[in-house]
């Protein structure tokens, strides 16, 4: 997988196209990935405490990484990820313009 925590990304599918988010975790084995503001789910929380109420909270859930692209840096737009090895080491580059990515 070719994504990482922190990356910028944009939703290519689903009902959540065309939002942008950073990614907020990375589930490899499972091919799915977090992101902010996207896919977001309702959940009811049960009271802890005595005497404490309830909540409905709202909890990003994952989606597939098939269905986001990497932002680039340098043009603004979705873009593939290669791989290119740089001074003996394999670093990710967008094949839109060529940069790396941190």
């Amino acid at each position: 997988m070719k994504l990482k925590k922190g990356d910028n990304v944009v939703i290519t599918t689903g009902k959540d196209k065309g939002k942008k988010g950073k990614i907020l975790e990375v589930f490899p084995s499972a091919n799915r990935v977090v992101v902010e503001g996207a896919n977001i789910s309702k959940l009811h929380e049960k009271s802890r405490t005595k005497g404490k109420a309830g909540q409905i909270v709202e909890k990003p859930m994952p989606i597939n990484a098939s269905n986001v692209m990497i932002v680039d840096p340098k043009a603004g737009a979705r873009t593939r990820v290669g791989i290119k090895k740089i001074d003996g080491k394999n670093v990710r580059v967008t094949k839109k313009s060529g940069s790396e990515l941190k």
